[in-house]
């Protein structure tokens, strides 16, 4: 029998439960935001893991006080909302920008609703406990709490929180779909996360569960009996005599008696029978989430936990290094810059918690090394020294990859070289990757055609031969430098100053033109404006909105100070910057550089969708680039927007949001942001329609509105997004991979703007094989196409590693339609024994195969996001609330 009542006990000996406001009526478990159109007021998955993630990230915060600052107390967040800039700058100090935790959550959040659009995962059973099937169930959510823990000690945070979104999404359903709420429970289920215990007395496939129900909302249809079940959904597998349906208009099983059904996923009685109910399966679902984070944390540790959801203001630190025998300088460059930012940032908010060091040259590169720890980073790179194979070109982009697969998303990536590329066929893979971890990389080139020794030539390089770099860099947000040895110390060190934390200055045009100066705005939220031009500069000024210029001479000037190595300059403008629109003049004989950033808390996140409503559920399904041709909505998240409690006509509000063509600047349209939710979670979401999306080819977002007194703000997206020419999705198993094993991976292709014939092209780490049944397509406008991979794991592969699949989808007539491309990353695992799976009879926790500290009680102190707030829902984020100190010691 279940248990009728969970007693607190379960909960930890330090249990404090305060009832600041009674919870109005809400709803459920849609996949994210846009689900929201279709059932106003609703909660979302993404709510309730963003929620859940937030909790506990503050009972951190709170058992973890920061060095050098006062520790947080529990009451000066109680009767809030809970946003994570207000965490950030309680906890780090006022400012400290939040994007990079945003960035993660989101992440894990968009996991968690792909699970009900992806073809390998929307219809199956045991990954939403649906059909009854709530022992395989469990074993699938606890399958992939352990696969987030080996991809997270493997440092793949991002397929990390790929298998944390998949849990959290069968764990939340558990809770909607079964009759877990019905049958009276108050707690989360006690057993669901233990493999060996049992779940509690289950339906057999005898038992009648159902009566019909011919409404839109059915009550009382559950027979009454104490029996465990889940609702079918569809007809895979079908529905028995007797059983209940998950309900609502996408079930087609619901239609066959017993009609009806008994899902609590949203407000709306056409989508949820018992959506009477939800409100109580919201809260054990958001209980639970809560207790799978701090399971994690415990199992994973603060630290670890901490990169897991990148709870820092920090950016990596990744190097890629040229080791040929001509680089000696660049490494002792490299050597001094990152010595200099570990000393200068140690025990500091901006210290780096993740470290990346690959070494090329030719034929070679690799093998990449990754560390948490900055002692371990600075004793490998202190290792290499510049030896041999002096030739060029070199293996650069090669290694850069390998980088970008092992670099947190939104991190800083650079890269020291003379050489030019021998691999520049990698240019548009490297140039997507860089575009789907949002990773800017700065190359650092110490070409000199006049220098009498260094590199011999194998052969007549062309004078073009850097393309490769200034293409990836574009696509990244970042630039190359070309510089000497004599100064690339000195410039590393500029570079280096300006990591992931500035912002760069949207300029108006964006490159010199002769006799027109450059023009970029500078408003009140912006400090330590610093302008950067490099290239072949005879003279130059900057102005300042009253009028007052600053030429290239050295030292401090009326402006700001003034730095010269060679052909690059560094102009810092004195704080506080004057407010408004300032210009660059520059004189050169050959196309300078100029780049201007910035300090600011205020910035901001964007991911593009499709809105789905033919699936299981209506939502937005997530792209990683918009397809040319296809209806896409921007949802846009703008971060550190004020201090808790600033009125709302104080903060800042944004009305558009304009695309550029990259690199010319012209502007390609405009279109207007629509809030989502209470103003200071900083939630907008824009239509994209497919006439704006018409061209092939990259463009910069450009987020427009005014400062609370009602002066311009301005902030461009850090990268340029690619409109590409087809949909190219790849999926595979959602569980692990297994030594030896052979995995099936689903391709689909389609084309939304005009006929395409393409060639499709795979490629894996060298050790795999890989096998398509699908090498060439020829689509017309608004057609797909489906196609199978095999791929083979051989018996030699590590276990608790990761592999990279990509998918090129090329142009038979080259040039014509440039390349897009797929990633799939998976998890190589060796099979757990079943006694390491299974709890011994006396356990009280779930099991995993490494010690771990006591959980920590966990805080839930308020229902709201991470930033964005519940769309159309008034109570979302105010003063009441629920408070909660969940124990959790038993774990």
């Amino acid at each position: 029998m279940l248990p009728t009542d969970v007693p607190l006990a379960y909960l930890g000996s330090s249990v404090l439960l305060l009832l600041l406001q009674l919870l109005p009526p809400t709803s459920a478990f849609f996949p994210n935001i846009w689900s929201l159109l279709a059932a106003p007021g609703s909660i979302t998955h993404q709510d309730l893991t963003e929620e859940a993630a937030l909790n506990v990230t503050l009972q951190l915060f709170l058992e973890q006080p920061p060095p050098g600052r006062p520790p947080l107390h529990l009451e000066d967040f109680l009767g809030r909302t809970l946003l994570a800039d207000d965490l950030f700058a309680s906890y780090f100090g006022p400012g400290s920008p939040s994007r990079r935790f945003r960035a993660a959550l989101g992440e894990v959040s968009r996991a968690n609703a792909a699970q009900d659009f992806l073809p390998t995962s929307r219809n199956d059973p045991d990954l939403h406990f649906d059909a009854e099937r709530l022992g395989q169930g469990r074993t699938r959510l606890v399958g992939a709490l352990r696969e987030t823990l080996v991809a997270a000690r493997a440092l793949d945070h991002t397929l990390a929180r790929r298998h944390l979104g998949a849990a959290l999404h069968a764990l939340q359903d558990f809770y909607s779909h079964s009759n877990w709420v019905e049958l009276g429970q108050q707690q989360p289920h006690p057993h669901l996360l233990w493999p060996r215990q049992e779940l509690g007395s289950l339906a057999q496939e005898g038992d009648p569960t159902c009566s019909d129900c011919e409404e839109l909302s059915c009550p009382g249809n559950l027979l009454g009996v104490t029996l465990l079940t889940s609702g079918y959904f569809g007809t895979h597998p079908s529905k028995p005599l007797g059983k209940c349906s998950h309900g609502g208009r996408f079930d087609q099983s619901s239609s066959q008696p017993p009609r009806g059904g008994i899902n609590k996923d949203s407000t709306a009685p056409g989508f949820s029978p018992h959506h009477m109910l939800h409100l109580q399966a919201a809260k054990l679902a958001l209980l639970a989430s809560i207790q799978a984070f701090s399971l994690l944390r415990s199992r994973l540790g603060d630290r670890g936990f901490s990169r897991l959801l990148d709870i820092t203001p920090a950016s990596s630190l990744s190097f890629v290094l040229d080791t040929t025998g001509s680089m000696g300088e660049e490494i002792n460059a490299a050597k001094i810059q990152a010595r200099h930012i570990v000393e200068q940032r140690r025990g500091s908010p901006m210290e780096p918690i993740h470290y990346v060091l690959v070494p090329f040259h030719d034929p070679g590169f690799g093998p990449v090394f990754t560390t948490s720890d900055p002692d371990s980073f600075w004793q490998q790179l202190n290792e290499i020294h510049a030896l041999g194979g002096g030739d060029e070109p070199e293996m650069c982009l090669s290694a850069l990859e390998l980088a970008l697969l092992h670099t947190p998303p939104l991190s800083d990536i650079f890269v020291f070289t003379d050489a030019s590329p021998k691999d520049a066929f990698l240019t548009s893979r490297v140039e997507a990757l860089t575009q789907e971890r949002r990773c800017r990389v700065t190359f650092l080139v110490t070409e000199d055609p006049s220098r009498g020794q260094g590199r011999g030539r194998r052969e007549v390089l062309s004078p073009l031969r850097f393309e490769p770099y200034e293409v990836v860099a574009l696509a990244s947000g970042g630039e190359v430098i070309f510089t000497k040895d004599q100064y690339i110390q000195d410039v590393a060190a500029v570079v280096g100053d300006s990591m992931a934390d500035q912002v760069t200055l949207p300029l108006e045009p964006p490159d010199v033109v002769p006799e027109r100066p450059l023009v970029f705005n500078v408003d009140g939220l912006l400090q330590r404006v610093s302008v950067r031009i490099h290239g072949e500069v005879s003279s130059f000024w900057i102005r300042s909105p009253a009028g007052i210029s600053q030429g290239p001479e050295e030292g401090q000037g009326s402006l700001g100070h003034t730095r010269r190595f060679g052909q690059f300059w560094m102009v810092s403008i004195n704080d506080p910057p004057q407010t408004g629109t300032w210009e660059i003049q520059v004189t050169a004989e050959s196309n300078p550089r100029v780049r201007v950033q910035a300090q600011t808390s205020l910035d901001f996140l964007f991911h593009f969708g499709i809105p789905m409503e033919d699936g299981p559920h209506p939502g937005l399904y997530p792209l990683t680039q918009p397809v040319a041709g296809l209806q896409t909505q921007l949802l846009v998240e703008v971060t550190g927007l004020g201090p808790r409690g600033s009125p709302e006509d104080s903060l800042p509000h944004f009305s558009h949001v304009i695309l550029r063509g990259v690199p010319e600047g012209a502007k390609l349209g405009q279109v207007p942001l629509e809030p989502r939710g209470a103003q200071e979670r900083g939630l907008f979401v824009a239509s994209l329609p497919p006439t704006l999306l018409s061209t092939v080819g990259p463009f910069s977002l450009e987020l427009i509105g005014q400062d609370g007194g009602g002066r311009d703000l301005h902030r461009a997206s850090p990268q340029p997004c690619t409109v590409v020419p087809v949909l190219l999705e790849l999926s595979g198993p959602q569980g692990f991979l297994a030594p030896g094993s052979k995995a099936p991976l689903t391709l689909h292709v389609a084309s939304f703007s005009s006929p395409q014939d393409l060639n499709l092209r795979t490629s894996v780490n060298s050790s795999f094989s890989l096998t398509s049944n699908l090498s060439r397509v020829r689509l017309e406008q608004n057609e797909s196409a489906w196609g199978r991979l095999w791929l083979e794991v051989p018996e030699s592969a590590a276990s608790n590693s990761v592999v990279m699949v990509t998918v090129t989808a090329l142009g038979r007539e080259a040039g014509l339609v440039p390349p897009t491309h797929a990633f799939l990353r998976l998890l190589v695992l060796a099979p757990a024994p079943q006694d390491q799976l299974a709890a011994p009879a006396h356990s009280s926790g779930p099991v995993f195969t490494s010690v771990s500290p006591t959980l920590r009680p966990s805080p839930l102190v308020t229902w709201g996001r991470a930033g964005g707030g519940l769309a159309g829902n008034p109570w979302w984020g105010t003063v009441g609330g629920v408070l909660l100190l969940l124990g959790l010691a038993s774990w």
